[in-house]
């Protein structure tokens, strides 16, 4: 014989069983401690109150016949058909199915960390406003099955004990419940395990309808995907500007700060600091302009950004880090299209950063150039190419970047050009570094181009 007491295998069994059953029971009674069971119930009984309305009229609500019971659930199927042919009716429902059926994604759908599965909005079109009529019958029929059990369940277990401790026992839901016995306790938990079991299941039937007849329609979920392409694209210009300006403003406070150091003049200093300070100072405005844009404390205008207007506050800029600019500006530059001379100012502010990060304070010719027989706006930045052992040690020469693919400044002027319908180049030119910006300059051909 084995001595179970003492049999190591038997031990282990006993322990592993022990354990389950708390974990079982945790299971079947967790969702008993969760708000959204209760909130679902409140959602389910909510669909009789329409039945319980109609039921004053007729057939009554007192002294219910069986028979007439069944009149509940059936006459207010064709007021709620019409009143779903209301746009509204829709919005309404959803907005209360998000609050009780989905409370916990709700406040997450409010933050943006979840795309909603029950949507919020108007019916927009004749298949809208069918499923919205099929929402409302079966939120009616199951309403009016929730709020009954509601009701004769409890009665039930009421009746068991009762009749366990010798009372006089009312019938319920049509079963009389006949002798006294002490037993009868044992089951009077039953009928309350039942009606919170079928709460439970029916909460998850609802959402899962819920999210089938009131969820986004093909149109709805566009319109998000397009919302969220154009958000994104946002960002994207926003992390674009950022690096230009912030770029740009570091790499003349570098340029600046070593010539004032190896120049040893307290003059050419004041005029150095002069420059880092408003190079600063205006990269300071592009960061709370961006931080402001990103915390939507203001509309998403681009009125406030800078454009070619504004291109001689890089000139100076760059002037004042050194470089000696050969710059010539031509054509009317008020005429051109908001997209193209505000992404044509940042073309320049990188091209202007590329140079004297990666070449120096070295001569610099810029040509830009509105063509109005040809609608296209050129921009053409050019620097002598450093020679054997020149240029900044440990630095990329300012050659690499758009024809490999490396260098996020020269790709992010490839990828603005492209996003407005032009094109730009880079490379060797006739014994200088040059680069080629073309853009369409008439409104026709931009005017598409804006979310850039």
């Amino acid at each position: 014989m084995v001595d179970v007491s003492t049999s190591p295998t038997a031990l282990t069994a006993l322990a592993t069983l022990t354990a389950r059953v708390p974990r079982a029971a945790r299971t079947v009674l967790a969702p008993l401690t969760r708000a959204v069971t209760y909130t679902r119930w409140l959602h389910l009984l909510m669909g009789a109150v329409v039945a319980a309305v109609c039921g004053l009229v007729y057939p009554g609500l007192f002294d219910l016949r069986p028979a007439d019971m069944l009149w509940l659930p059936v006459l207010p199927v064709l007021p709620l058909v019409a009143v779903a042919m209301v746009p509204a009716t829709r919005l309404a429902e959803g907005l209360q199915a998000r609050l009780l059926l989905t409370p916990g994604e709700h406040a997450r759908h409010q933050q943006g960390h979840l795309a909603p599965r029950i949507a919020a909005a108007p019916s927009a079109s004749w298949g809208d406003r069918g499923r919205t009529a099929l929402w409302l019958v079966l939120r009616l029929e199951a309403g009016c099955m929730t709020a009954l059990l509601s009701l004769q369940l409890p009665g039930l277990t009421a009746a068991l004990v009762d009749a366990a401790s010798q009372g006089t026992p009312a019938p319920v839901m049509g079963v009389r419940i006949d002798g006294h016995h002490w037993w009868y306790a044992l089951l009077a938990p039953l009928p309350l395990a039942a009606l919170m079991a079928l709460v439970v299941a029916a909460g998850r039937l609802m959402t899962v309808a819920a999210t089938r007849l009131l969820g986004p329609s093909a149109a709805e979920r566009l319109a998000a995907l397009e919302e969220r392409t154009e958000r994104l694209l946002e960002h994207n210009r926003l992390a674009r500007e950022l690096h230009d300006s912030i770029g740009h403003a570091l790499t003349v406070a570098v340029v600046q700060a070593g010539a004032a150091r190896a120049a040893g003049s307290a003059e050419f200093t004041d005029r150095a600091l002069a420059a880092i300070e408003e190079t600063g100072r205006h990269a300071l405005e592009d960061l709370e302009r961006v931080l402001r844009l990103l915390r939507e404390d203001t509309a998403r205008g681009p009125a406030d950004r800078p454009g070619l207007g504004d291109a001689e506050r890089l000139l100076e800029s760059a002037r004042a880090a050194g470089s000696t600019l050969d710059a010539k500006v031509s054509g009317p530059l008020e005429g051109l299209p908001g997209p193209v001379s505000r992404e044509g100012y940042r073309i320049l502010q990188e091209a202007l950063t590329n140079v004297l990060r990666h070449a120096g304070p070295v001569p610099v010719a810029v040509r830009v150039d509105v063509a109005a027989d040809t609608g296209l706006l050129r921009l053409d930045v050019r620097n002598p190419l450093p020679g054997p052992g020149q240029g900044r040690p440990g630095e990329t020469p300012v050659g690499t970047g758009l024809g490999t693919g490396l260098g996020s400044g020269l790709r992010g002027i490839r990828e603005r050009a492209a996003l407005l319908g032009g094109e730009a180049e880079a490379g060797p030119y006739e014994g200088e570094w040059r680069l080629s910006v073309t853009l369409p300059a008439d409104r026709s051909r931009a005017h598409t181009t804006t979310m850039a």
